[in-house]
Parts: C-alpha cells; sequence; structure tokens
C-alpha cells in the first residue's frame, strides 16, 4: 500500500488513495475464480508488440499456465503485432497467444505508428467485457500482474478501470541497479501536469504504467491517442467520463523491463505533454492557441565523426482515433 497521504493531498484524492489503492494479495486467486463464475465477466488479455522476440514468449506461457490451464481467470490471450521486423509474432505463437497483425485489423484504415493505435485496434479482435493490457517487454513476469488489476473488476461492480502499481528500478548498463530510478517521464512530466491540472489523479503511483484493466463498456467510449499518449489520455478521460470513485490501483510489486535512451524519452515526453494539452484545450481549462503549440520536438545528437552537434528534428503527434463504439465494424462484432 501506497504511504500514508501527505497533508497537502487534495482531500478527495487522500480519500481516494485509502478507498481504492490495493495490493494484489488482498484477493486470492480463488476468490477471484468465484467473482468471475457468479458474475459472468469473460476476460481478455492484450500484448501490444513491436519487436519483443526476447520477452513475450515468457509472458504468454506464464499468463497460459498460470491463469488459463491452472486457474481459469482468462478466456482470451492475444498478441497484437505492430510491425515486428523480428520473430515476436512467431514466438508469441508458439508460446500459446492468439496473434493479430495491426494492419490486418480494420484495414479500410490505414494503420499509424504507435501503441495506442495497436491498443483501439485490438478492440475489435477481442470479445471479453474486462480487457486486461499488458506491456510485452516485462521480464521476470509474475501473473498477479493480470490477476492483481483484474481483481476489483470482478469483485467491486463500481470499479471500470484499474491501473497497477509497483517499484521500477533502473538497471544501467553497467549491472547496477537505482531502486524507483524508472519511470523518468512519469515524475519529470506526468506526474508534474496530473497534479497540476488533475489533481484528483495525484494518488496514482504509475499513471503512465503500461499494465491496466477496464471494462470494454468503458474502453469502447473513449478516444484512443495513437502514441506515447495514450495511458494519460485514457486515465484523464476516464476521470471525465465516469469520474474518480471509478478508477483504482492494485500493488503487484516489481516492474522489470527494458529501458529507453534519453531521446527516446524525450519524444515520449513531448507527445504526453501535447497529449495533456489537447485535453485541457477540449475542455477549456486552457487557451491553447495555433500560436501557443508548436507541435515539433528538435534534439541533438553528436556525430562520431565530426564530433559536431546535429539537430533532428520531428513532429510531436496527436492523431487520436475515435470511441470504438462508432466505428462501424465494431457494432457488427459486438
Amino acid at each position: 500500500m501506497p504511504a500514508e497521504p501527505t497533508p497537502e493531498l487534495l482531500p478527495q484524492a487522500a480519500s481516494w488513495l485509502r478507498r481504492r489503492s490495493w495490493a494484489a494479495s488482498d484477493r486470492p486467486a480463488q476468490d477471484l475464480l468465484r467473482a468471475k463464475e457468479r458474475t459472468g465477466h469473460t476476460v481478455s488479455v492484450v500484448l501490444p508488440a513491436l519487436d519483443e522476440e526476447a520477452t513475450v514468449g515468457d509472458i504468454v506461457r506464464t499468463i497460459r499456465r498460470e491463469l488459463m490451464d491452472r486457474l481459469p481467470l482468462v478466456d482470451e490471450l492475444v498478441v497484437v503485432d505492430s510491425g515486428s521486423t523480428d520473430a515476436t509474432a512467431a514466438v508469441a505463437a508458439e508460446a500459446g497467444a492468439r496473434v493479430e497483425h495491426r494492419d490486418a485489423i480494420l484495414p479500410r484504415l490505414p494503420a499509424v505508428p504507435g501503441k495506442g493505435e495497436v491498443l483501439w485496434r485490438s478492440l475489435l479482435v477481442t470479445r471479453g467485457d474486462l480487457v486486461c493490457f499488458i506491456d510485452a517487454d516485462l521480464r521476470e513476469f509474475d501473473p498477479a500482474f493480470v490477476s492483481g488489476i483484474l481483481g476489483p473488476l470482478l469483485t467491486e461492480p463500481d470499479i471500470q478501470l484499474v491501473k497497477a502499481m509497483y517499484d521500477r528500478p533502473l538497471e544501467t548498463e553497467s549491472g547496477a541497479i537505482v531502486p524507483a530510478g524508472g519511470g523518468r517521464v512519469t515524475e519529470l512530466v506526468a506526474r508534474p501536469l496530473l497534479n497540476l491540472h488533475w489533481p484528483e489523479l495525484a494518488g496514482f503511483v504509475q499513471p503512465l504504467g503500461g499494465e491496466y484493466a477496464a471494462r470494454r463498456s468503458l474502453l469502447e467510449r473513449l478516444p484512443f491517442p495513437t502514441g506515447y499518449g495514450v495511458e494519460l489520455g485514457l486515465l484523464v478521460d476516464a476521470l471525465e467520463t465516469v469520474g474518480l470513485d471509478a478508477l483504482a490501483q492494485v500493488d503487484v510489486g516489481v516492474r522489470h523491463h527494458r529501458h529507453q535512451d534519453g531521446q527516446a524519452l524525450g519524444r515520449m515526453a513531448a507527445t504526453i505533454y501535447r497529449t495533456a494539452l489537447e485535453r485541457l484545450d477540449r475542455t477549456h481549462r486552457l487557451k491553447a492557441g495555433a500560436d501557443l503549440v508548436r507541435p515539433l520536438l528538435t534534439q541533438f545528437t553528436r556525430s562520431p565523426e565530426t564530433r559536431e552537434f546535429t539537430a533532428h528534428t520531428l513532429p510531436v503527434t496527436a492523431l487520436e482515433r475515435p470511441p470504438m463504439h462508432t466505428v462501424p465494424e465494431y457494432a457488427t462484432r459486438h
């Protein structure tokens, strides 16, 4: 459980933190199975994957062994390949997942790069009324990442979306481990944005975490930012749609995964910032006129040959997909 909230935390957020934060161990596996049988819920687990052949197989095997064979909690396990150039699809299929390819889902609409694009399209090829998203780059994967965040959705009818919370150690190239050193974009960008503009969400320990579960009836009503802004966008939009008390978080332990370099984090940060600006503007909480936002990010690299710095300017995308329930092809499937 998180430490006792400080007095400065918004009272609404402090109350939420006490009432809507749990540990995975609070709900034993057999209790979850009984709740699933009682409610008749079906569960889909989705792994968005791009060049994750080194890790996706172990994750799939663990989920299938622990949460499908030993404990029939998960009904559908799907890996959505986002254009991998390695053996991600083959490894995932051999491990026991159904593999769907991003470009083959809703082919009339050309796909764009980005995690959010894959998550949005996954709603078209899954059936569960509870949908659980798990990143495909996790190492030392614990099935509690799935069962833990499904727990409140199975046992608490008012809960609509559950985020995982965990420690994120930073593992350096030299092998040194910095406890809680991961999540740099969370601490430098997302957490300040949420505390300043959506203080109700200040109690979320891992607002950008890629492990979360939600009711399909909520997900299909939300727009999906196509890129790195999807986690912040969904969290803020869920707050606006169903309210704070319908959101929750569960402690699942420690998250081990591949860390990105500084420039990749910079691109991620810019996209998340722009996603936040779009929502502030949409709700008239910020006048973000065209002259106030220049959606470009310039970064610098030093040439190994000339030892000079070279500028690289990239667009900061803000493309969003509409709520899935407005897509005709979705209506014919559900």
